[in-house]
């Protein structure tokens, strides 16, 4: 049985949720955060993963004024938590609305009410399709907006919504890509936008243009910016294109903008649509409000060389704003040299894709113990961190580290629960995920 299951069985949080103290009682999800605990304390079964939501709370903070002072909107890429909770605080705390990377994604948060997604993928063909009308016949009021980048699928999502009655309006987002899915050249474009435009109703109709700059990235910074900057300019250029077919009356979105290059994103959109009265820029950005000790960081340290983050005319340092709010914590298992430490930690439990997760501290008997600065995972195993150590560290088994992650993304999904902590590192919070 999956955690998920566990959870779902009965409303109870259990043992067999990774962080839940082994013997102790059933919990409801709101008692966890009533209960004291914290991750080095010996009570809580480890490896977990955690938020610091004071961490978290900044980072909302800080982008949401970034987003605000460019006259734009934003909504959160819901795939790096999934957590309906955490997508809740964003819709609280200003974002314009959700996006999501598939149908599935999609039904958890239509189930959890959330109304307004953006779903930035494509999705197949006509059984997939199919699936997504079958999925909103339930919610007629739902305001979707779906990624196209072929007339396959503009014929594909024509078809199921014509074989149903009484779906709520689909809005078609023309996709233009590079190094992923996505539309290659205005021509293309062009004959999609035709396609759409022969088949448009009430219910089934263009409601603007995409991108995701991320996927055109590489491994030189040269080249990144240049493939970047062909995309931007190709996704704005083709807004004046699509007015003349439309009108200037109809309400557009342009998006685009994931957590690395959405300063980039948004200097080369934003002329575009402050020229056009009925668009709106909408941001994707997800991965920011987590940030972490990897991708991020390094992606962070590149906007503040480009001085990308502006708030009010001034430069904001995003490497000093913006703070990792992600942890994952094991226990020491082994010592079998005198540099190397087991840990258990490995990749059933934290991302690797991205970078290999940093020791950051060491505590024990319940206490923090040092920092471990000089200490680096080299490997992991499935269950098993493997930690070289600095000349003479002291480091016994039983004591537990504290570690950074990198790529949110790919880490999150491995666990049921994300628990919120206090600066004291005391849970006061635990968030059900729904990665399925």
């Amino acid at each position: 049985m999956s955690d998920l299951h566990a959870v779902a069985e009965n409303g109870l949080i259990d043992e067999r949720v990774r962080g839940f103290p082994p013997g102790h009682p059933p919990l409801q999800l709101a008692e966890i955060g009533q209960q004291g605990w914290r991750p080095y304390d010996g009570r809580m079964a480890l490896p977990l993963i955690s938020l610091d939501r004071q961490a978290f709370a900044g980072n909302v903070e800080l982008m949401m004024a970034y987003v605000k002072s460019l006259g734009a909107e934003i909504a959160p890429h819901a795939k790096t938590p999934m957590s309906t909770a955490l997508s809740d605080a964003l819709l609280t705390a200003g974002a314009w609305g959700t996006t999501v990377a598939d149908i599935r994604q999609a039904a958890v948060l239509l189930k959890a009410g959330q109304r307004r997604l953006i779903l930035a993928n494509e999705i197949g063909g006509i059984a997939a399709a199919r699936r997504l009308a079958a999925l909103l016949g339930h919610y007629p009021d739902a305001e979707l907006h779906v990624f196209v980048d072929s007339t396959a699928l503009v014929e594909a999502l024509r078809s199921a919504w014509q074989e149903r009655r009484y779906l709520p309006p689909l809005g078609l987002l023309l996709e233009f890509g590079a190094g992923r899915a996505g539309i290659r050249s205005a021509e293309t474009a062009a004959a999609i936008l035709d396609a759409i435009l022969a088949v448009e109703t009430p219910a089934f109709r263009l409601t603007g243009i995409a991108a995701y700059e991320g996927a055109a990235a590489t491994g030189d910074a040269e080249e990144t910016m240049l493939r970047i900057d062909a995309l931007m300019a190709m996704t704005s250029d083709f807004l004046p294109k699509v007015r003349a077919h439309i009108g200037q009356e109809r309400p557009l979105l342009v998006t685009a903008g994931g957590s690395v290059f959405f300063d980039v994103v948004a200097a080369r959109l934003s002329p575009a649509v402050a020229a056009d009265p009925a668009c709106r820029l909408v941001l994707r950005s997800g991965a920011i409000f987590f940030h972490d000790h990897g991708i991020y960081e390094r992606g962070l340290a590149g906007l503040d060389a480009r001085e990308g983050l502006r708030i009010g005319g001034k430069t904001v340092s995003a490497a000093a704003g913006f703070r990792p709010a992600l942890r994952v914590w094991a226990e020491v298992l082994s010592r079998p040299e005198p540099r190397l430490a087991i840990s258990g930690m490995g990749m059933r439990d934290v991302a690797m894709d991205q970078g290999l997760p940093r020791p950051l501290a060491l505590y024990r008997n319940g206490a923090h113990f040092a920092d471990l600065g000089g200490a680096e995972v080299f490997r992991l195993n499935d269950q098993h961190a493997f930690v070289a150590l600095a000349e003479g560290s002291d480091v016994c088994v039983g004591d537990i580290i504290e570690y950074g992650i990198s790529h949110p993304c790919t880490c999150l999904d491995r666990h049921a629960i994300l628990y919120g902590l206090d600066p004291d590192h005391v849970v006061t919070a635990a968030y059900l995920t729904s990665f399925g």
